[in-house]
């Protein structure tokens, strides 16, 4: 007879249907056992249940009736006797990875899993968060090792993991801080639209290669984005203001742009948009994603033409991260809980400024010093990144009696 206080694990499984649960803890309930634990999953309609009780009466007895009550409703069941109750305990995790792939294979999967083991660290839970436009799975870890260069270990790691099994893996800290973010801005040419809107306005000037030669330098970190502007600008010289509301009208946004605007307002998100382009048409996209700040260049115009100049303070890469300190003090909103997505070396200081910056699609240079890189081209990946569920979007969607078929 096993002792009075023996912890017993119960373990059930089978096809996922109602009254699984409530028959299992009659049985437990009429034994006047005391819950230790209880965790639940259920994969594709499959259902895995179990419990960890500590035994009041004889453990055998308990074994017998769960076993019997299981059957009436045709599901599997173990039994231990003599569980360790402390085995698989855990504080809670100390990182949390979000993988992303379009797919995620189990070739690649298990070299991730391979590094983490190799890095002594312990995957605690795994749960899908997205199905489209990628597959996003965030698994839940804890390093043998928790210090101060944990966070800068297990990046570089899963960098050269993620490069080599073509995946995204977001790295951050399984804390209440992950889940309080307040603020995004995001930069504009190449991550909030597609494509750049300095290039479209110079091919009304017929000097798109030209321009896209400098701003492709520039983006990689090897110009200064200052003495870039200018040079690019000066071959708008001449052009009349009304190409302005043409360009506008030719924006595409990223596919997933509206979808995470959306969502981000919903949760109570301040969203808005610091860019090295121009007011004239970032205006237009505050009005129609309904942003809540927006900081960008001037170009200056007289007689309804453009002179190729710009006028006013320069929004470079050091004024990208003073913008976004400008409006996060407005809004009362801490650094540590804001966030910025961008693609270019004039993105660093802003990146390396808010609590967490995502590198979208970027340069190596901004990629370096991102806190993640996302490399898939869909907006709406940085819900996934920031813990929001596929299917939280979509029943919030669905709840405003939006078309999910026609956003």
């Amino acid at each position: 007879m096993a002792n009075p206080s023996t912890p017993v694990l119960i373990t059930v499984t089978g096809p996922d249907k109602p009254g699984v649960s409530s028959v299992l803890f009659a049985v437990l309930t009429r034994h006047g056992v005391e819950i230790v634990d209880v965790e639940q999953v259920v994969i594709r309609g499959q259902l895995v249940l179990g419990v960890l009780v500590g035994a009041v009466e004889d453990a055998e007895g308990l074994q017998e009736s769960v076993e019997q009550a299981m059957a009436t409703v045709s599901m599997r069941v173990e039994v231990e006797i003599g569980a360790d109750p402390q085995s698989g305990a855990r504080l809670g995790s100390s990182h949390v990875l979000v993988v992303l792939g379009r797919p995620v294979t189990a070739r690649a999967f298990t070299e991730v899993a391979r590094r983490l083991a190799a890095l002594e660290v312990n995957i605690d839970a795994i749960r899908r968060v997205a199905d489209y436009p990628v597959t996003g799975l965030e698994v839940h870890v804890s390093v043998a090792k928790d210090d101060a260069d944990s966070d800068a270990r297990l990046r570089e790691a899963l960098a050269e993991v993620s490069v080599r099994v073509g995946l995204d893996i977001a790295v951050e800290r399984d804390q209440l801080a992950r889940r309080a973010k307040r603020l995004i801005v995001f930069d504009v040419d190449s991550t909030l639209i597609q494509g750049e809107v300095i290039e479209m306005l110079a091919a009304k000037a017929g000097a798109e290669d030209q321009v896209r030669e400098v701003t492709e330098a520039a983006m990689r970190g090897e110009l200064d984005f200052s003495e870039s502007l200018h040079h690019r600008v000066a071959h708008l010289k001449g052009l009349p203001a009304s190409v302005l509301d043409e360009v506008a009208a030719d924006i595409e946004l990223t596919p997933g742009a509206r979808t995470t605007i959306r969502t981000l307002k919903r949760l109570g998100f301040r969203c808005g948009v610091v860019s090295g382009g121009f007011s004239a048409i970032i205006d237009r996209l505050v009005d129609d994603l309904d942003l809540d700040f927006a900081a960008a260049n001037e170009l200056e115009i007289e007689d309804g033409v453009l002179t190729g100049r710009v006028i006013g303070d320069i929004i470079d890469r050091e004024g990208k991260a003073v913008a976004l300190r400008r409006f996060a003090d407005g809004f009362g909103v801490p650094l540590a809980q804001c966030v910025a997505v961008g693609d270019g070396a004039n993105d660093i200081d802003m990146l390396s400024t808010a609590g967490l910056g995502i590198a979208f699609n970027a340069k190596p240079a901004l990629r370096e010093i991102a806190d993640t890189a996302l490399s898939h081209p869909y907006l709406d990946v940085v819900l996934f990144v920031l813990g929001v569920t596929r299917a939280e979007v979509e029943a919030a969607d669905l709840a405003d009696g939006l078309d999910l078929e026609r956003l």
